[in-house]
């Protein structure tokens, strides 16, 4: 179990946003890659990666077992030591088991979680109102909401996220319905406090320019060090560097959606040598010849392999 009071000193100043990596789970032979995990978050922190969230859509957590998914949080929390913030993926489609998992989280010492809206139930947005004041009267934790539409099934309305956001512990979202519409309706109508983060690649640098305050990222997996300089020369008012920047990683953006995520992320990370196996939980499956191919072709271009 990490240490909670450390880290809690450690990061207690540090703000959430920025560049925050939707950090890959590595499996090698069927089970959790722990030293490979490892070795990608140092690599991260070093790239100035400025979050890391475990277990999240791209970590695989829906094929994680309870157990292997409290470990991956655990060995996060501790291999990170305070560097940075650790925002935990705990969200479910049954409201129970997210419960158990981010009080999971806040006992190991994460900084937040992220909570997914429920998936596959459709529930109405009175349905998810009353699931997130579930979990924040249960648990007590900052708990950032994460809107995915082409996941789940179900749309987060900005008005509903209004509603969440009047709750002390509900501190931001991740907006990945790649709406700029929906973006700035949420950050309208929530609290000038309220974080807004985008949950997709290709609205990052969009999104910060009209009040975002950062993306939970699948591109920061594999050029971390970019995606952190282009949240960086934003905040520091450097736009041009930025869109620069946003328009280098752009082609990337793309390409790790040429099969479902995390496959690309993976096939990609084991090209580039970051981790040993680029194996994937069922029903995800590898990646075809056709499209590596084709991701083989933009990962050149950006000189990463």
């Amino acid at each position: 179990m990490a240490c909670k009071k450390s880290c809690k000193k450690d990061t207690k100043k540090k703000e959430i946003g920025g560049a925050i990596v939707a950090i890959v789970t590595p499996f090698k032979d069927g089970k959790v890659d722990e030293e490979g995990l490892k070795n990608l978050i140092e690599w991260h922190i070093k790239s100035g990666t400025h979050c890391i969230v475990p277990c999240g859509t791209t970590g695989e957590s829906a094929t994680l077992s309870h157990d292997e998914h409290k470990r991956v949080v655990e060995l996060t929390i501790e291999t990170v030591n305070g560097r940075v913030p650790v925002i935990a993926g705990t969200g479910s489609n049954s409201t129970a088991e997210t419960i158990m998992l981010t009080r999971h989280a806040k006992e190991a010492g994460a900084d937040a979680a992220l909570v997914i809206t429920p998936y596959y139930n459709k529930p109405s947005q009175e349905g998810l109102y009353q699931h997130f004041e579930a979990v924040a009267a249960e648990c007590k934790f900052p708990m950032i909401l994460y809107n995915v539409p082409g996941r789940t099934g179900v749309n987060m309305l900005p008005e509903t996220v209004a509603r969440c956001a009047a709750n002390r512990y509900v501190i931001g979202i991740k907006e990945a319905t790649g709406s700029l519409q929906q973006i700035s309706d949420v950050i309208r109508l929530c609290p000038k406090k309220f974080i807004l983060l985008s949950g997709d690649d290709f609205t990052a640098f969009p999104t910060m320019a009209i009040g975002g305050k950062g993306v939970i990222s699948v591109a920061s997996n594999l050029m971390p060090k970019e995606m952190a300089a282009m949240m960086n020369a934003f905040n520091d008012g450097n736009l041009d560097k930025a869109r620069k920047l946003h328009y280098k990683m752009f082609p990337l953006f793309g390409a790790l959606f040429y099969e479902s995520n995390p496959v690309p992320a993976k096939t990609a990370l084991k090209m580039m040598g970051k981790i040993d196996s680029d194996e994937v939980r069922q029903p995800l499956y590898k990646m075809s010849d056709a499209n590596i191919e084709r991701l083989s072709a933009v990962l050149k271009d950006l000189k990463l392999i």
